[in-house]
């Protein structure tokens, strides 16, 4: 709860506010901003000083004066840039970047706030350590050689996949791409993040459809777009400052906006055509409009023939999909889904926008891909004002990503094959058989010893199980035994009851992070649980990527509070520790023992990512673009004159060649209307040039000025040698080229970035120029079907849409059909779905613990449709329990509300530190409790995870609501 800071007693008089100063004289809003901002610094520095300010003099006031840092909100994938005003070290006051193609201004609640995470009581401010179930005050030496020792045994006897590494959106992308590296040299692909239970199933179903798994346009690209198309997403509370460039093409364009949505969010209270469906049946919703378009002869031919190869096994499958049909599976009039159909072929082009209410199903893959198709048939990609513009959840989930703190693959996306291993070494100048010495061996099914270097580890989605599964039924030797979670929140994770299990059998429970999370609480242990107090990202420096793919250079505000440390930092005194910190570090360069240089590990991945053009955003140049915001346009975010004239904001990726090179970045992906070299792209040949004898590549469309003027593949050297090009290269690329594979070098593993820089000058693109495939012949459902959820009150419609069958992949069992057999549903008769709030992010730790965004939002809560309620007997504003069918329930506030439809409910998932009714604050380190605990939405969600990344399933679950 929220506790006032005044003891009662009386005070001296006060000084006249500053804020009532302000108040006396007209103000512009800006002016209010920088005078509020500074008042509550102000404030905050008279607490600190006993409430005493001495008379300042000529000298006290130069060295006090303001300085202003630009940096980048750590909350969502917006990107909105923060001015920060420093005093003698000291964080004091902030504005919003006003000159920010971004946030041009603008910030939401929790962006306005972030100065608080700074300055925050509620932070955890030096190692602790559980000890006969009390926390004990340790040295930062002391917890690195307790904790190495107890890793280092739990590696000698059981494997270096028994330590679990889970990684961060919060990490810069320095600190992201380092934590990879730093799993691959302790030797496990037991490492992951947070995309993978909020956009795996995007990144895996776009990528598998024309290349990249991204977001294809940006936020202020939508400013172009004559119709918007948002399903599975509330951006209005998700990424509130993202609405204002939807809301500029809605007035300016008059663009319908058509929100789909199981719940009426604020974002729907904007929309033209709001469109409710049943939770789980977003395959069925878009097959449903997709008929009218296809029945009315409204694709685009043209579009399809050149550019998209499997629309006729589209046709088929969606030829089944009958206003009728769809009705009876989706709840959704065909009338409705007829009006929506039409209004998207009469405004191209149309933008299609998704979040996390699309992906966080067992058929997550399905949805996305279906998504997409529904572009492709309009002929919506690779135009400005089209797309599929899908909202990343944090500040650096994308870099994250892009950085591959993922189980499955490298840097890059590179995979994990023996050829992608030995790029990386390559750029580490690293022996590949000593990395490959650091791994474990399995024995496979024939008997032979495979290495787990190959092999995807375990998803955080899963490692639960790692602990609880039997060994005997892994694809690793041995459980895990000690978890480190290093800036992630445990209770956005579904299955909390058997969470704690998991937790309470580990030998040991590390949390890094700037909060003690709900990891601290959950459990019963009473020791091997260790706190170590990282920074914030206001506490360093380095690069990260928005939701758009363009990076912002966010500079260090003010030094590490208390007795945290950068992340960076802490890695590197794990590194030491395990004894490879020479090798981990033989290419950067070294601040001291402990600090790698930041600017010194961003070249290092420039000299690597070449999938993904991550090479061509030096330092120098993204800070000269965090100088010069100013200068970019605010819809084309393309420089107009000044130093960095022509390029585009952030330089989104790819960012062809060297730095060198110049590229500007590419703003669209796919739009063919620019030459490659200012930005323009085809659909990325990666998935072989012919199928069943039909042509993959684009049928004679190709992008401005290529000098290849038909589909092409992707550039290999001996590509080049055959067109004649490779007398372009130079003595140094076609060295760095033969060091490589010679003639078999491709445009990915080629160090010198000649093969790119070649290709780009022909203006050709170097992966390739193909079609998008509508049909993903790889997965367990190559065309996009509906399949009922594993938890589903429509029995009627098992039989006919039945999930798959259980299955073993990412080393564990996992079941479907085995748990959509049970029928619960008289039990648990209503759908529970799950979402965000605008005033908290994330598991919510450090948006709880924010004072100011704490007093916005108290309670967690369950909304009910009022009949349901009724039925219930459940009243507004009261307490009951919400229970799933796996045994967890969550006592929470009851808000009556028509919001959601009947036999629907739903939870924020943000609130955390209460746990089947018991309130867990006791239980936090001294002080550092957040001021709003309750709930979590996940000790009452279910198992369920999808078919291709194991992302978890949090939208359609069953429940049962009572009073409390």
């Amino acid at each position: 709860m929220l506790r006032k800071k005044t003891n009662g007693v009386a005070r001296r008089p006060q000084r006249t506010s500053i804020l009532s100063n302000v108040a006396e004289t007209s103000v512009d809003r800006r002016a209010f901003l920088r005078g509020s901002g500074l008042a509550i610094g102000g404030l905050a520095a008279i607490s600190a000083t006993g409430g005493s300010v001495t008379q300042a003099n000529a000298a006290t006031a130069a060295a006090g004066a303001v300085e202003t840092v630009k940096s980048v909100c750590t909350h969502c994938s917006v990107g909105c840039t923060v001015v920060a005003e420093v005093q003698n070290g000291v964080w004091v006051g902030q504005e919003p970047g006003w000159d920010s193609p971004f946030n041009l201004g603008a910030h939401c609640a929790k962006g306005a706030s972030v100065r608080e995470h700074a300055h925050g009581e509620r932070r955890l401010k030096y190692p602790m350590k559980k000890e006969n179930g009390e926390w004990k005050r340790i040295s930062w030496d002391q917890a690195i050689n307790e904790i190495g020792d107890g890793m280092m045994q739990i590696r000698e006897e059981s494997g270096p996949d028994s330590v679990y590494w889970l990684g961060s959106a919060k990490h810069n992308n320095e600190q992201a791409y380092l934590f990879r590296k730093f799993a691959a040299y302790w030797g496990t692909n037991n490492v992951d993040h947070q995309a993978r239970i909020c956009h795996s199933t995007t990144v895996a179903g776009v990528a598998n459809t024309w290349g990249y798994g991204a977001m294809t346009n940006s936020y202020n690209d939508i400013h172009n777009s004559k119709a918007i198309f948002i399903i599975g997403g509330n951006p209005a509370e998700a990424h509130p400052v993202s609405l204002l460039h939807v809301l500029k093409a809605k007035e300016q364009n008059n663009a319908p906006l058509i929100v789909c949505d199981p719940r009426f969010t604020r974002t729907a209270a904007h929309a033209d055509e709001y469109v409710r469906f049943r939770p789980g049946t977003d395959v069925a919703l878009v097959w449903g409009i997709l008929w009218h378009i296809f029945e009315n002869g409204w694709e685009d031919k043209e579009f399809i023939r050149t550019r998209v190869w499997g629309m006729d096994q589209i046709r088929e499958e969606v030829a089944k999909w009958t206003p009728e049909e769809v009705e009876r599976v989706t709840g959704t009039p065909g009338s409705q889904l007829r009006r929506v159909a039409r209004t998207m072929a009469n405004n191209r082009p149309g933008t299609v926008i998704w979040c996390m209410g699309g992906t966080q199903h067992t058929t997550g893959n399905n949805n996305t891909r279906a998504y997409c198709v529904l572009q492709l048939a309009l002929g919506n990609m690779g135009a400005s004002g089209g797309g599929t513009n899908i909202f990343r959840g944090h500040d650096n989930v994308q870099g994250a990503t892009d950085l591959g703190v993922l189980s499955h693959t490298l840097p890059g996306y590179y995979g994990l094959s023996k050829g992608a291993w030995a790029h990386w070494a390559r750029v580490w100048k690293e022996d590949p058989e000593w990395l490959a010495g650091q791994f474990d061996t399995l024995k496979g099914a024939d008997g032979k010893d495979k290495s787990l270097q190959n092999l995807t580890g375990i998803p955080v989605s899963r490692w639960i199980d790692g602990i609880l599964e039997d060994k005997e039924n892994m694809d690793q030797p041995n459980n895990v035994r000690a978890m480190v979670l290093w800036g992630h929140a445990p209770n956005s994770q579904t299955r909390m009851t058997e969470m704690k299990t998991a937790m309470e059998k580990l030998d040991m429970l590390v949390v890094v992070d700037p909060y003690p999370t709900v990891s601290a609480v959950l459990h019963d242990r009473e020791d091997g649980v260790y706190l170590l107090p990282a920074c914030t990202q206001f506490e360093t420096r380095g690069s990260v990527t928005a939701s758009n793919r363009s990076f912002q250079w966010r500079d260090k505000v003010v030094d590490p509070l208390f007795e945290s440390l950068p992340d960076h930092v802490i890695m590197a005194k794990f590194a030491n520790k395990f004894g490879w910190a020479d090798r981990l570090f033989r290419n950067i360069e070294m601040e001291d023992a402990e600090t790698p240089n930041i600017e010194s590990i961003t070249r290092e991945f420039n000299k690597g990512l070449w999938t993904i053009g991550y090479t061509g955003q030096s330092p120098e140049r993204l800070k000269k673009h965090m100088a010069n915001q100013h200068t970019f346009d605010r819809t084309t975010l393309r420089a107009v004159g000044g130093p960095a004239d022509g390029d585009y904001y952030g330089l989104p990726w790819p960012c062809w060649g060297t730095p060198e090179m110049n590229h500007p970045g590419t703003p669209n992906l796919y739009d063919m209307s620019k030459p490659v070299s200012e930005g323009g792209l085809t659909f990325r040949a990666r998935f072989g040039v012919e199928r069943d004898g039909d042509n993959l590549l684009a049928e004679g469309v190709y992008s401005v000025g290529s000098e290849i003027q038909d589909g092409y593949p992707e550039f290999t050297m001996q590509m080049l040698m055959d067109l004649g090009w490779d007398s372009d290269l130079t003595d140094e690329e076609r060295a760095a080229i033969d060091a490589v594979a010679g003639p078999k070098t491709n445009w990915k593993t080629d160090l010198s970035g000649g093969i790119q820089r070649v290709a780009i000058k022909h203006e050709c693109a170097p992966f390739g120029n193909a079609k998008a495939r509508a049909v993903v012949w790889t997965f367990p459902d190559p065309v996009p079907v509906h399949r009922e959820p594993l938890y589903t009150n429509r029995r009627d419609l098992v039989a006919d849409y039945p999930t798959y069958e259980d299955r073993k992949f990412y080393r564990l069992p996992t079941m479907y059909a085995s748990i959509q057999k049970k029928d619960v549903s008289q039990d648990f008769p209503i759908i529970l779905t799950s979402g965000r709030l605008v005033e908290y992010e994330g598991g919510g730790d450090e948006t709880r613990s924010n004072p100011w965004l704490a007093e916005l939002q108290q309670d967690m809560f369950v909304e009910i449709n009022p009949r349901d309620a009724n039925n219930l007997g459940v009243r507004d504003g009261e307490q009951c329990w919400v229970e799933g069918p796996e045994g967890g329930k969550v006592k929470v506030m009851a808000m009556v509300t028509e919001r959601v439809g009947e036999g629907v409910a739903f939870m924020p998932f943000h609130f955390g530190g209460h746990f089947q009714g018991e309130d867990q604050r006791h239980k936090y380190p001294d002080g550092a409790d957040p001021y709003v605990l309750g709930e979590s939405t996940n000790t009452a969600q279910t198992y369920g995870y999808d078919s291709v990344t194991q992302m978890q399933e949090t939208k359609c679950t069953l429940c049962k609501i009572m009073p409390a």
